[in-house]
Parts: C-alpha cells; sequence; structure tokens
C-alpha cells in the first residue's frame, strides 16, 4: 500500500544545520507512524509548493527558532525574536491549502503559533517577561525530558490518546497561545500558571495544535506515539470528493 504523504515545511530559512537536526525529527516521526514525510523548500517558489501539496494528502508544521510576527496579530514587538518571513509564508500556502480541502492538519510548538495565528488568534510574546509570576520554566529546551504536565481537556481527542486527564510532557518555547485563532477549542494547559498547551479543531477535520515536541520521545513515550499514529490515521481516511472539499474524519 502506497504511504500517504505528509508535507513538512523546513522549520527555518536561514539555519541549515537547525533543518538538519530538527526536521529529521519529524519525519521519523512521521516514517514511524506510517506515512512518507515530503519536505518543503522554504526557498521553493509558490508554484512549486503548491504542486507538491498536491500529491500530499496532510500537513505537519515543525517548531523553529523564529517568532511569528507580531504585526500578523496586530500588536508591536514586545519580547518576540526576529521572525522568518519565507516560513510564515510556506506556513501560509500549506495551511490554505489544507483548510481549504480539509487535509488533516498537526502543528507542534511554532508550527501551533503559526497556525493559530492564521486563523486569527494571537500570542503571549514572551513567556519570561509577560508571565514573570510563573513557576514553570516553558523554555528548558530539549532536557529535562519532563518540563511539566498539560491537563487535558474532558472530551479531546488527546484525553482519549492519553488514557488519563494530565500527562508529563518536555517543553522548549518562549511564547505561548494567548487568544485561541477560529474554530479551535482549548485541548490542554499547563495546570501551574494555565499556559495553552494544546488545541483541537471545533469541527469534524482533524485539526491538532501541541506546544510540546512529542516528535523527541516516540522511543520513551507511548502518548507520544499514539499522537503521530492517530494523525497518520485521519490522512489515511482523507479523501478529496469531485468538488474539491475534501473530508477528514
Amino acid at each position: 500500500m502506497t504511504r500517504p504523504r505528509i508535507a513538512i515545511p523546513e522549520p527555518t530559512l536561514n539555519n541549515a544545520k537547525y533543518n538538519e537536526r530538527s526536521w529529521i525529527q519529524y519525519a521519523n516521526a512521521v516514517e514511524a507512524a506510517g506515512g512518507e514525510p515530503v519536505k518543503i523548500a522554504l526557498s521553493a517558489a509558490p508554484a512549486e509548493i503548491a504542486r507538491t501539496l498536491a500529491s500530499c494528502q496532510g500537513v505537519l508544521l515543525p517548531g523553529s527558532p523564529a517568532d511569528v510576527n507580531p504585526a500578523k496579530f496586530g500588536e508591536a514587538v514586545a519580547g518576540a525574536k526576529p521572525e522568518d518571513p519565507a516560513r510564515e509564508a510556506a506556513d501560509e500556502l500549506l495551511l490554505q491549502d489544507a483548510f481549504n480541502l480539509r487535509k488533516p492538519v498537526l502543528g507542534i510548538c511554532y508550527g501551533f503559533q503559526s497556525m493559530n495565528v492564521w486563523l486569527g488568534g494571537s500570542l503571549v510574546q514572551d513567556l519570561p517577561t509577560q508571565r514573570p509570576d510563573s513557576p514553570v520554566n516553558h523554555s528548558p529546551k530539549e532536557k529535562p525530558a519532563v518540563a511539566h504536565t498539560v491537563r487535558l481537556a474532558e472530551g479531546s481527542r488527546l484525553v482519549g490518546l492519553a488514557g488519563q486527564a494530565e500527562s508529563p510532557v518536555n517543553s522548549s518555547h518562549h511564547q505561548a497561545v494567548a487568544r485561541l485563532g477560529d474554530g479551535l477549542v482549548l485541548a490542554g494547559s499547563c495546570p501551574e500558571d494555565g499556559v495553552i498547551e494544546a488545541a483541537e479543531g471545533r469541527t469534524g477535520a482533524y485539526v491538532m495544535g501541541l506546544q510540546w515536541h512529542p516528535e523527541r520521545t516516540l522511543e520513551t513515550d507511548a502518548f507520544s506515539r499514539r499522537i503521530f499514529e492517530s494523525f497518520l490515521e485521519a490522512v489515511k481516511a482523507w479523501k478529496e470528493v469531485p468538488n474539491g472539499a475534501g473530508s477528514a474524519q
């Protein structure tokens, strides 16, 4: 059986070494769950990206060392790091394609934030300065393996995958989702300080955003593996219909 193709943009335009060590983690996670990762080069022309997307059945938006331009959610810079216009443009093309055709979408860390802003939401530009009283360090990078827990919303897809109301997660971010974008509902938050950690689509289409990095813990965490497996299950179930609208379960 042909493996479904998952479009994954390069994390950033200007840091090849970061891309080399980061993109492969997402690619490996997709392959382990039964998919074929397809790299979207940020230097590619929009027409080339569109042609590639036409052969893909799902979209995964990875993390990035950049921040989303605050102007996109109506704010001046207040702690945000420099943006990456090429990554923003690629994400917008991928999101437009996915939402138009209702292809499954999984956004991780920056990818979650990017999707949220594209849907009209906003971000906390810098947690250390804007949430100085938080007892949680949300940016310990890849270690420790567990930074805090996430409390999962009752009835969410994620709580079903975890099999419990709370789950330990890693963390590597200085920004977070502030106001959820249109069509997103809260699926998880940090119980210690209320920071939004996950959201899901309000409709039946598979849309999921995660602030933590499940691609880093596949070998040690069943919940992480189930997240990618559920994403690929939705991708395999997706079918394009003749009028140009698709469906995902």
